[in-house]
């Protein structure tokens, strides 16, 4: 795989409490030399990275992060918000408390209401897999699919793990064919960036693939 096409996977993340403006316009700057689908950044700095990318860069942003367990109506005011200041991709994260409860129905409701305010923008669903069991996440894959949500997300990478190979493994024999796979949370190396792909992830939630570029001087567009 080429750099240019690693890269045009990579939603370019910072999520960090301490995450300054400053912080976020290198980012940005980052994201677009180096091509990324999107930068992923708190719903605070969503207005002024929107404004400062200026249509160059998808604003990606999180909602009911990293817990899950506001109420649907927040997590649907969060999402209105975001779209309103001029995100054009929503990660919102699942209430896992429900789905361990069994109320299925609740967790499947939450994301078609959450797809519905998005409408043709991208939702992307986190279930936390670190927090599931197998038989869990394979109800995620079912839910996420039946709700027309776009995306499956293995993590917040807030939580005690992050995606695993095994996971996307999981995640790429259940979902249906209108749901596509982001890889997120702890993903260190090129290496591993190329073997969730392989196996099926087509988006990749991390901030080290464009640290690691700049590390070794892989100058954008020299590749």
């Amino acid at each position: 795989m080429t750099t240019e096409k690693l890269c045009s996977m990579v939603d370019h993340t910072l999520l960090a409490q301490t995450a300054t403006w400053e912080d976020i316009q290198k980012l940005c700057d980052d994201a677009m030399a180096y091509k990324t689908a999107s930068v992923c950044i708190p719903p605070c700095y969503v207005k002024q990275a929107a404004d400062y990318v200026q249509g160059k860069l998808a604003i990606c942003t999180v909602i009911g992060f990293p817990n899950g367990n506001t109420t649907t109506g927040t997590k649907v005011f969060e999402a209105k918000e975001a779209i309103a200041n001029g995100a054009s991709e929503i990660d919102m994260v699942i209430n896992i408390g429900m789905l361990k409860a069994g109320n299925t129905a609740y967790v499947l409701d939450e994301i078609k209401a959450l797809k519905a305010t998005c409408g043709q923008l991208v939702l992307k669903v986190i279930i936390e897999t670190c927090l599931l069991t197998d038989e869990e996440k394979i109800t995620m894959c079912r839910l996420v699919t039946e709700a027309g949500a776009d995306f499956i997300k293995t993590s917040t990478g807030f939580s005690k793990g992050g995606a695993t190979f095994d996971d996307v493994t999981l995640f790429a024999k259940h979902v249906g064919p209108n749901v596509r796979i982001k890889a997120a949370g702890g993903i260190s190396s090129i290496a591993d960036a190329e073997k969730f792909v392989e196996l099926g992830a087509t988006r990749l939630g991390t901030s080290r693939i464009i640290k690691i570029l700049k590390a070794e001087n892989v100058a954008p567009g020299t590749y």
